[in-house]
This record gives structure tokens, sequence and C-alpha cells, in this order.
């Protein structure tokens, strides 16, 4: 199964998916949940741009998939009263499509580039002197008769989003004048979410019910989002529409994701690292062989939610299943495992 077919996948969804998604999307700050320290900032850095009247200085979003840095995006062009323009760094494949882009933009209007760290070249190097001078030079034609044109561009403010903020080159990262990080939700805050889109989706849930959903989620709002709508599905199936305690341990029973909002290719991969290695350590790419998953996927889908809840450690030598991980699945750790004895310390590296 891909990250992309996962229910606790903190990726994107298919059409329909994120259709359903939007629908739940906050569009103000006052009613945006969680990421506190960053919204309380942005609302000082808004009200100071919309009382200048000048564009807000360029953003970047960096953290886990799905923890809202899209919503955000939404919501700061909508409290500054202009339009937002979404594309994906992937999606511009030359220089010329940014470019087209840009000139496209009206005053203060903000242009939201997901995944920016996958942005080509060329593309990037257009943007030093769009987002520093609000102008970009483009040459026209090739050989001897070669014209370079300077385009001067309305003045726009660029949000960037990132899972891998060290991917990003210095000269990108440092012309964004405001850098955000975006951390795991609590559990409270996920209950707080799921009662808000439940009443959205006009659907009855239980406390409890709230409760074990919100645990459940892994830290992300769009994985909480994507439970409570399967749940509702066997509420409204296999019950009376109301979502109790019942229903939820069916829906998540049927759907393999346990107490820890783990499910099979979560506990696939603490297996490998257990069964075949003695519990680590044991190199990313071992282990992507074996799961037959890119590293990339296990590195920005599995990895942060498994070292959040302490199953997973990351060391210089590779990969260490934890002492929790041995008793959540169900194994009896040893008592002084001689692979795990070094990696107390050790940086995020591996082979």
């Amino acid at each position: 199964m891909s990250g992309n077919d996962r229910i606790v996948s903190a990726v994107s969804a298919g059409a329909g998916e994120e259709y359903a998604d939007a629908s739940l999307r906050p569009k103000r700050l006052d009613e945006y949940i969680g990421q506190k320290n960053v919204t309380e900032n942005l609302k000082v850095f808004i009200d100071a741009a919309a009382a200048r009247g000048d564009a807000l200085d360029h953003v970047l979003f960096y953290g886990p998939p799905g923890l809202g840095k899209t919503t955000l995006a939404g919501i700061i062009a909508n409290e500054l009263g202009v339009d937002l323009r979404i594309t994906s760094g992937p999606a511009i494949e030359r220089a010329g499509d940014l470019a087209a882009l840009l000139t496209n933009l009206n005053d203060n209007d903000v242009l939201f580039i997901d995944e920016i760290h996958r942005l080509n070249r060329s593309a990037e190097e257009i943007l030093y002197s769009a987002m520093e001078d609000y102008e970009i030079d483009m040459i026209v034609g090739k050989g001897p008769s070669a014209r370079s044109y300077r385009i001067d561009l309305k003045k726009f403010t660029l949000i960037g989003a990132t899972t891998r903020a060290g991917n990003l080159s210095a000269p990108l990262r440092d012309r964004f004048g405001i850098i955000s990080k975006f951390e795991l939700y609590t559990p409270d805050e996920l209950a707080e979410i799921i009662r808000r889109s439940a009443a959205l989706l006009a659907t009855e849930i239980e406390g409890d019910s709230l409760a074990e959903l919100a645990k459940r989620s892994r830290g992300t709002p769009r994985v909480a989002n994507r439970l409570l709508k399967r749940v509702r599905d066997f509420a409204q199936v296999k019950g009376d529409g109301r979502i109790d305690m019942a229903i939820t341990d069916e829906a998540l029973g049927s759907l393999a994701i346990d107490k820890m909002g783990l499910e099979g290719l979560d506990r696939d991969i603490l297996r490998l690292i257990i069964d075949k290695f003695g519990g680590g350590p044991v190199g990313i790419d071992t282990i992507a062989a074996a799961i037959g998953e890119e590293r990339v996927t296990i590195e920005d889908v599995y990895e942060p939610y498994l070292m959040q809840a302490g199953f997973l450690h990351r060391t210089k030598q590779g990969r260490i299943a934890s002492r929790d991980a041995w008793l959540h699945l169900g194994m009896t750790p040893p008592e002084k495992p001689e692979s795990q004895l070094s990696f107390i310390g050790d940086a995020e590296g591996d082979d």
C-alpha cells in the first residue's frame, strides 16, 4: 500500500477527498486550531502589512505533511483580502512556467508553492530577483539573436511550504523574511479539530469517541479528518449515524489502526527492525528495500510519527526500535540490547 492509499497517511489524497478536506478548512485565523506560536506571530505581521497597505513579507512554512500549511496560506490571503495562486515545485517544469505565474499576480497577491524544495534550479534562480527586487530577467531566443528583457512585477507575497527545509538552498531560504516551523498537534488540539469537523459534517459524536480518534490521529489534522469521515461511514451503514465507542472500535479495527494510530506498514517497519536485525541499528535504504517503499516515503510519512511516539530512534548507525516498540508489538525486549547502547546523543545521520 502506497503512502497515498493509507488511511492514516498525511500526504494528499485524490480529488474527491481533497474537495471534502477543503470544505473543512478554516478560512480565518480565529478559526484556526493549533500552531499557536505560528498564528500569533502571523497575526502581528498581517496586521502590520495591512496597516501599511503593503505586501506581507515572504513566508516559509516547514514541518511534516498534513499539519495545515496550505490551509494557513489560504487564511493569510483571506486576512489580507487578496487573491491566492497555488502551485507546487514539481509542477513548475521550466523557468517560463514560473515567470508566467509571477507576471499574472496583482498587487499584494499571494503565491503559494508547495514542496518548494523540489523546484528545479533554473526556476529557483528566477525567484531570487523576484523576491528581492520584484523583477525578473528573461532571455528570449537562442544564440546571437538572444535578447534579455527585464520585467517588472507587482509586489507580492511568496509562501513556500516544505517537509524538508534542509533541502532548500541557502540563497532561497535566506530570502524568506518569515520562517515558521509546524509541530505535531496535541490530542486536545486534535479533539477540538474533530469536534469542529463533525459539526460541519452534521455528524453527532460522543466524547469518548472524540478522544479515541484524536489519540489515533498521529498528531496530524489531515489524518484526524480522514479517520472521522471513515468512522462516519461505518456509523451510517452499521449504526444509526451517531459515532459512539462501539462504532469507533469496530471501524478502526476494520481499518487495522491500533490504539497508538499505527497501521500495518508502520508495524511492519518495527517488526522488520526487531525480527530481522535484533532491534537495530539498520540503515534506511535496507528498510526501504525490505518493505518495498521509497526511502523518501519512509522518511516523510512513516518515521515522523514513529519517532514522536517513541517507537523509533535515528542514529548515525541507522534506525533502532525502542523498548516501547517491542512492548507495543507484544514482544519481550532484551534487558540490555547491545545495539541500543550507543544511540543516545547521536545525530540523526544514517548510512
